[in-house]
């Protein structure tokens, strides 16, 4: 007799944003309580994740039934998840959502770790998105945060070294089989590779590179929200001004960080200052000036050292 009850809960999985949201594949079993996953380039096999970061944005909206869902932002050094709290959470998370939306409101950054259930959807026009639906969370201090960073890099590199092995393999379970890899890593690298074809890796070892820059202190102002703009009608040349020179600041931070002799590229520049909340449009506004007034310059295009 087949038995009907649910089938383990899944591991939730250490993933950065670039990983998740790059993601255009998911998986759903025919059983009626089969877990559905994520597969994502680098064949990561996900059902539930752990995530954190900066958190930029909660708003609730009203829908149909008369409920609230609150649908938010949360920044790592790669990139942002997207997530929403609907009246499917525990009362924990929905009370906690809630406080969180009063507390973003007072302009104080806000670190979030949490634990939640991946889901893929594809709009009307066919295009393919990534959300997530927390079951726990919780805010974190940047010690905390520090840790997620470091055992979340490790585990990255660990996906990155075992998607270049399974090239040794061609893309199908016969010839995997016969790997080290469990069975779950071989559904994961062929479905992956089958999906999205040859990867380049080397965004993903710069999110790793910025992640332990992080971790270690060094972007320490990472974890800060961008600066507020100020309300005031008679304050606002002002504030202009304080935004265009934290900007710069941020700039010669982020190179003079991260420069090892060749300097540092454009995206590396432009995925720091949004990780420090400045939006890409500015930073690459402040980089052309910057280099026009001789601040930086380019020794080889798209890369940029301090003068």
């Amino acid at each position: 007799m087949q038995s009907t009850g649910r089938v383990k809960r899944q591991s939730a999985v250490h993933i950065f944003a670039s990983e998740y949201g790059e993601s255009t594949l998911s998986e759903k079993g025919s059983g009626e309580f089969d877990p559905s996953f994520v597969i994502t380039k680098l064949g990561s096999r996900i059902n539930r994740v752990i995530v954190a970061g900066l958190l930029e944005r909660i708003e609730g909206r009203d829908v149909s039934n008369g409920s609230v869902i609150y649908q938010g932002q949360l920044r790592d050094p790669s990139g942002v998840n997207y997530f929403s709290v609907g009246d499917y959470v525990s009362d924990s998370v929905k009370e906690l959502t809630i406080q969180l939306t009063e507390k973003l409101e007072t302009g104080e950054p806000i670190l979030l770790m949490m634990v939640a259930k991946t889901r893929l959807y594809q709009t009307d026009e066919g295009a393919v998105y990534t959300s997530l639906r927390p079951e726990e969370m919780c805010v974190i201090d940047s010690a905390r945060y520090a840790n997620w960073l470091a055992k979340t890099s490790d585990h990255m590199m660990t996906r990155m070294s075992n998607y270049m092995t399974s090239l040794d393999f061609d893309a199908n379970i016969e010839s995997m089989s016969k790997s080290d890899f469990t069975e779950h890593q071989q559904l994961g690298l062929v479905a992956a590779r089958n999906h999205y074809g040859e990867l380049d890796l080397e965004h993903y070892r710069l999110n790793v590179m910025q992640a332990l820059d992080i971790a270690e202190g060094k972007l320490e102002s990472a974890s800060k929200p961008a600066p507020q703009r100020l309300e005031s009608t008679m304050d606002e040349d002002n504030s202009s001004e304080e935004k265009a020179s934290d900007v710069e600041q941020a700039i010669t931070d982020i190179i003079n960080t991260l420069d090892q002799g060749d300097g540092v590229d454009f995206e590396t520049i432009i995925v720091n200052a949004e990780a420090r909340g400045f939006q890409r449009s500015i930073t690459e506004e402040k980089i052309e000036e910057m280099s026009d007034s001789g601040i930086v310059h380019e020794p080889a295009f798209g890369w940029f050292r301090l003068v």
